[in-house]
């Protein structure tokens, strides 16, 4: 059978697909994105009816995608969730690994008190109930990187439940409206990192790295609330400006302290969900969209073409576009979790149950932390859109690039310049030309006080637009020079000579007298290629308002 050919389009709640063909023969069960199979068809997003905005064509089936999330951040702390090592993303392998990682016989945990309040700040910050009481658990198995054979997480009663997470996306033709969703937060727990294993092709071996087994994570577990790449990608963006903002992770994707699998299943509206697959071990926002979206096209393609979805984990290949399977999970895996033994109970307070005389440093005082919950990203950019007037999107822009806002921020306390223009130069000039060569915003040749200077100049009409793009190049190229020595040096002022400008104006409408009979009767360009040769004449050095201006002046007299 050939393959059928996919409409695919992200319509209100969800997105939607069709295929042609009728008929489909849909897996076993109905397991959907979501982690847990006992409640797994529970979801009400999930089961909410689907709402397209036009009808399929005859012969097409809609199909609907649902998505879910597990998200694992590396706490930032300075030493492991159970040991006193030190954690360092670039440390020589296996020098920071203290008895207990390397799961000696004797060794104990001993529980990090800032990994404790780095998930209860996330949980407040996303909403979450805290858990005044919660368990470790030991999940069994066996790899290589993992020394004991197991690892300390929280199975039964994770630290925080029932939360929610809001981000936005863009939608329209324009891709210039922003569209608020939600996505539940299941659960977040906390629970040892595994060590690194190091694949070396050429002497066909595996080498392990034990520097990051034992570091803490937090797993944050999103509810089956979203349908395509799209969303996903900015779910976990989001979650990334959170994390930063509060300080409990770098959430670094590049360097692995944020990773992403994604649970994936497709289903016609109205019918039970289908069969999902897992893809694991995504490392950026790009990737994580690029890999939901093949394997939504995949399964609906699998299913259209009389195949079934399998149970199973897969990888996604950036070479090839695609996900490529890994290991199925059609047996159910038992990983004989157990309480931990070495481990008591947790227990959190607040400020009325907190007994007295307690030593504040030997509990964590729930209320204490939300006192000291910083600003999240969204107040940050309502903030910036009510103070600066500027768009929804330009705010999401400016978070979204580590340090563009502090940039920002910067060069608005240092110019005079409309918020407007300099949100204009930061978004466009700038970032463009960070992003052309890869940089990032601390690497930037050009400071905020000299782009500060640069706007300057230009609102006080001493540059044309034209000059201070020049000027911007000149600054991005060399360093230690002003933008108003560069402007003197290339002679590129604008002209205050009024006499000067009339003279020029009057010389060209002399010397183009064709020009001038195209603009009387009626032209409209024929102005414009007066102005250009003005400008010309002046070098440049002419404001074509100024040009235009004069221009009309004579042409009426």
């Amino acid at each position: 059978m050939a393959t059928p050919v996919l409409r695919w389009c992200c319509l209100g709640r969800r997105c939607v697909f069709a295929g042609i063909g009728g008929g489909s023969r849909r897996g076993r069960g109905v397991p959907t994105g979501s982690t847990s199979s006992e409640k797994r068809g529970q979801s009400s997003v999930a089961q909410q009816p689907l709402i397209t905005a036009q009808k399929p064509r005859k012969g097409e089936r809609e199909w609907a995608a649902v998505v879910g999330l597990e998200i694992h951040a590396q706490i930032a702390s300075n030493s492991k969730l159970f040991s006193g090592s030190q954690v360092d993303f670039a440390a020589p392998p296996n020098s920071l690994v203290s008895f207990f990682d390397a799961s000696l016989p004797g060794t104990l945990p001993v529980l990090n008190r800032r990994c404790v309040e780095a998930a209860v700040m996330t949980g407040l910050a996303l909403d979450c109930h805290i858990n005044r009481r919660s368990l470790f658990d030991r999940k069994h198995y066996f790899y290589a990187d993992l020394p004991a054979g197991y690892q300390i997480t929280q199975q039964r009663l994770p630290i925080a439940v029932n939360g929610r997470l809001a981000y936005s996306i863009c939608v329209g033709k324009r891709r210039s409206q922003m569209v608020t969703r939600t996505a539940g937060v299941k659960q977040i727990q906390l629970e040892q990192d595994s060590g690194k294993s190091l694949h070396d092709s050429l002497r066909s071996q595996t080498l392990i790295d034990l520097n990051r087994a034992g570091v803490g994570l937090l797993e944050v577990v999103l509810e089956p609330d979203m349908s395509c790449g799209e969303e996903a990608a900015a779910a976990v963006r989001e979650l990334q400006l959170i994390l930063q903002a509060l300080g409990t992770s770098q959430a670094n994707m590049a360097e692995g302290q944020l990773r992403v699998d994604a649970n994936i299943s497709v289903h016609h509206p109205g019918e039970p969900l289908g069969i999902r697959t897992e893809v694991k071990n995504l490392n950026s926002a790009r990737f994580l969209a690029k890999a939901i979206d093949c394997e939504i096209q995949r399964q609906i393609s699998e299913l259209e073409n009389g195949g079934k979805i399998l149970n199973e984990t897969r990888s996604f290949d950036y070479k090839l576009g695609c996900t490529v399977p890994m290991r199925d999970k059609e047996g159910k895996q038992d990983y004989r979790f157990m309480p931990e033994p070495n481990l008591p109970p947790l227990l959190l307070y607040d400020s009325r149950s907190l007994p007295i005389g307690t030593d504040p440093q030997q509990v964590i005082d729930i209320d204490r932390i939300r006192e000291r919950l910083p600003e999240l990203p969204r107040v940050t950019r309502e903030k910036l859109v009510q103070q600066y007037g500027m768009l929804p999107e330009h705010s999401f822009a400016l978070l979204n690039e580590v340090g563009l806002l502090e940039f920002f921020q910067n060069v608005i306390k240092e110019t005079r310049a409309e918020p407007k223009k300099v949100t204009s130069w930061v978004l466009n000039t700038l970032l463009g030309f960070l992003k052309q060569q890869n940089l990032a915003v601390s690497e930037s040749p050009v400071t905020p006080s000299a782009l500060a200077e640069l706007l300057d100049l230009l609102d006080r009409k001493a540059i044309s637009s034209s000059a201070a793009k020049q000027v911007f190049e000149e600054l991005w190229r060399s360093k230690g020079k002003t933008p108003a020595q560069m402007v003197a040096e290339k002679k590129l002022e604008l002209m205050q000579d009024a006499e000067a400008l009339e003279q020029l104006c009057r010389s060209t409408l002399e010397a183009h007298p064709q020009v001038v009979t195209d603009v009387k009767k009626g032209n409209p360009r024929a102005i414009n290629k007066l102005i250009g040769l003005v400008r010309r004449a002046t070098l440049g050095r002419a404001d074509p308002t100024a040009i235009k201006e004069v221009l009309e002046r004579q042409l009426s007299s």
